[in-house]
């Protein structure tokens, strides 16, 4: 008589993804870590949010007389080739970094939820038809589908982001609609169901809660992508318009400067653009995992 062995069909899942990147012993405490993450995020934001309070100039001030200076004490982090002072252009470019990512995580979060959860409920023929429709969305390059925005449009922030809010919807809809359909499947929906109530007071009541933080891990990684390609197109000049501060902007005018010696202003953006991203992304990852952890728990 064979003796049946328990076994966690989760484990073979969740071990490599954990084993994939090797991290630092001092990182691998999650409190550390996600303190860290949250801390830079939250310093970009202020920064971004009091730049007109803590800025030491104003960011279109051009000074010839002062191009490319070093850093110095006036200046802590030199000027760029028209005199413009870094940091301070640094500190408002902070704000369309963090305007445009957030409209875009908006607009994309919210439409694509709803829809996402409406084709789980109802099913069938709608949940058909949504589906093909987010396929033919996600068929269209984010950068393609923005560049035909700002023809339309017209360069400009908005533009870009509303081309981007529909470039993403997909990426939040297909996540979040698979996680729905599964809740709507659990026998507590199904009693909710048996005692009368609406298909609306169960999707709000039961569903949404319970696919809430997929929902803000997905739109932490769109986050992400849209700080990338936001960056992107100001770099190409269809993005946010001089003179007005941006990192995607001050990496496209830096390039002259960098074949004369002074890569800074090019370094400063580029790097603080990485950093958001590496952050949101870890962050994402972070939500990923406790939700999967939750329903690993729950299962």
């Amino acid at each position: 008589m064979s003796i049946p062995v328990q076994t966690n069909e989760h484990a073979d899942v969740r071990d490599p993804r954990v084993r994939r990147i090797p991290v630092p012993r001092w990182l691998r405490k999650p409190p550390l870590a996600d303190a860290i993450t949250l801390g830079v995020i939250v310093l970009l934001l202020a920064a971004g949010l009091l730049a007109p309070l803590i800025a030491p100039y104003d960011p279109n001030r051009v000074s010839l007389s002062e191009a490319l200076l070093p850093a110095s004490l006036d200046h802590p982090l030199g000027t760029d080739a028209n005199g413009r002072d870094l940091l301070s252009r640094l500190l408002w470019g902070a704000r369309t970094a963090l305007l445009g990512p957030l409209l875009v995580v908006a607009v994309s979060t919210v439409v694509g939820t709803a829809l996402a959860v409406f084709a789980a409920w109802r099913g069938g023929f709608v949940d058909a038809l949504i589906s093909r429709a987010l396929d033919m969305v996600f068929a269209f390059p984010a950068l393609l589908l923005a560049l035909i925005s700002t023809v339309l449009l017209g360069p400009g922030l908005f533009s870009v982001a509303l081309a981007l809010s529909i470039s993403y919807v997909p990426y939040i809809a297909r996540v979040v609609r698979s996680a729905a359909i599964k809740q709507r499947q659990m026998p507590f929906v199904q009693a909710s169901v048996i005692q009368g109530f609406s298909g609306y007071f169960i999707t709000m009541r039961n569903i949404l809660p319970n696919v809430l933080p997929l929902v803000f891990a997905q739109a932490a990684i769109v986050f992400g992508w849209a700080v990338v390609d936001l960056a992107a197109i100001s770099y190409l000049g269809l993005g946010v318009q001089p003179p007005t501060a941006d990192w995607g902007q001050m990496i496209a005018n830096g390039q002259a400067s960098i074949l004369r010696g002074y890569p800074e202003e090019s370094v400063y953006a580029g790097a603080l653009i990485v950093i958001l991203v590496v952050c949101v992304t870890l962050l994402s990852d972070r939500l990923s995992e406790r939700w999967e952890a939750s329903h690993v728990a729950g299962d």
